[in-house]
């Protein structure tokens, strides 16, 4: 069992925002006026890292145009429709945390009530398209709130997102649920992020009320950060394939990967099913890629093991089946009792939820202890996230705003010097 895990060092993030992003950021308060239901789309692996800010503003905006019109819960499924109330414009926002099957079931619904506590009045669904019950749910709950939309001919979804996050997939799973008959795949699909790169045309999701949706290209952040915090959040990404290929080296993703492993579990972390029988968890990714290298036969001359072939291995048996693995893993106390000199442990859920867990909230650690954990998590993430828009923006982005600032200056110097001219 590992009793320390210390934090790997990170490259610095870098910058991956193509011009596709940036028009459909300018298209969206449009494509807004024409919308019903936003769904917004977020990894459960990477619950706070895929959010996505620049999105907020545009939407807030959009719910006031509405009257602001709260949005709904789940037991929406079950609320028949009240012809009796007058008609208010529809302006529903669901937050899907999609690939739910790829974190621990045990941290599913203290996140749920984590949410709920720190953001009420949000409505979400965990959702996994491999699993038909979820995708049913979710139509259920899309064709429920459109009934209200009673005075309307169609009801219109949007599905807002970070890259390779899975909205085409996931609206080929609606598609196919909310459709009689056989419904051919309408979207392509990617494992590499950006394959989406316009607004795509309407897609029916239901008939009978008349839904339609659109997909949207996933929108990078345009900075990642500065320091430590951009790094990580640069390699988070990057390991889940939201972030293009061959920006970065796989050596200090899979780094990143066996720090993450071994903190969801210190006991017996997912690597050691690939690792020689008998192999002990290590922190040291050097030990890790030669173990794996030599099981593997991925050696070079003089018998050296390819460390780098290693760790592309890593990453891709990760994205494919090993996440499923961690998966697994549950909630023993055993994870986070304290060493015989009373240390505290740090544990965590996905790749974005970490804690400490002192001796004391050892002995009665349950998903209360980890729920309140995550909304300290979630403290933590907001208050840096105020923090980084105090401290500004790249040096490209300060640039860009000085220029646009100063042409907007212009423009207003011009237009006062026309109307003067007038009078």
């Amino acid at each position: 069992m590992l009793y320390h895990i210390p934090f790997p060092v990170l490259p610095v993030a870098p910058s991956w925002y193509p011009g596709h992003m940036t028009q459909f950021a300018r298209l969206l308060p449009g494509l807004l006026r024409r919308t019903d239901i936003v769904l917004e789309l977020r990894d459960s692996r990477l619950p706070l890292t895929s959010i996505n800010r620049n999105f907020e503003g545009a939407l807030l905006k959009w719910q006031r145009e509405r009257g602001n019109v709260p949005c709904g819960v789940l037991d929406e499924m079950k609320t028949p429709v009240d012809d009796t109330q007058p008609f208010a414009p529809l302006c529903e926002r669901i937050i899907v945390f999609n690939k739910r099957d790829l974190v621990p079931s045990w941290g599913i619904e203290p996140f749920r009530k984590a949410l709920a506590a720190k953001y009420p009045g949000q409505t979400v669904f965990f959702s996994s398209t491999d699993r038909p019950k979820d995708v049913r749910e979710l139509s259920k709950l899309i064709v429920n709130i459109a009934r209200r939309n009673r005075q309307a001919p169609e009801t219109n979804v949007l599905v807002v997102g970070m890259p390779n996050i899975g909205k085409s997939t996931l609206l080929n799973a609606l598609r196919s649920m909310g459709i009689d008959g056989p419904t051919p795949k309408a979207l392509q699909t990617s494992a590499n992020p950006g394959k989406t790169r316009t607004v795509s045309t309407r897609l029916k999701l239901s008939q009978d009320p008349l839904v339609y949706s659109y997909d949207s290209p996933g929108v990078m952040l345009p900075f990642l950060g500065h320091g430590d915090r951009g790094a990580e959040r640069g390699v988070k990404l990057a390991l889940i394939a939201g972030i293009k290929e061959g920006l970065y080296d796989a050596e200090p993703l899979a780094s990143y990967l066996l720090y993450r492993l071994n903190l969801l579990d210190p006991v017996a972390p997912a690597y050691l099913d690939i690792l020689p029988p008998g192999s002990s968890p290590t922190t040291e990714v050097e030990v890790f890629l030669d173990m794996l290298g030599k099981r593997l036969g991925m050696l070079g001359r003089g018998g050296i093991v390819d460390q780098n072939r290693a760790a592309v291995w890593f990453l891709l048996w990760w994205r494919n089946e090993g996440a499923r693995v961690s998966a697994k893993s549950a909630l023993p106390a055993s994870h986070v009792l304290p060493s015989a000199a009373g240390a505290e442990r740090r544990h965590g859920w996905g790749f974005d939820l970490e804690w400490t867990v002192t001796p004391e909230e050892a002995k009665r650690y349950d998903e209360s202890v980890v729920q309140r954990k995550m909304e300290e998590c979630m403290d933590k993430f907001d208050m840096d996230a105020a923090r980084e828009e105090k401290e500004g923006l790249s040096s490209t982005q300060v640039k860009k705003r000085a220029r646009e600032e100063e042409l907007a200056r212009r423009a207003r110097r011009t237009s006062a010097r026309v109307g003067g001219a007038r009078k």
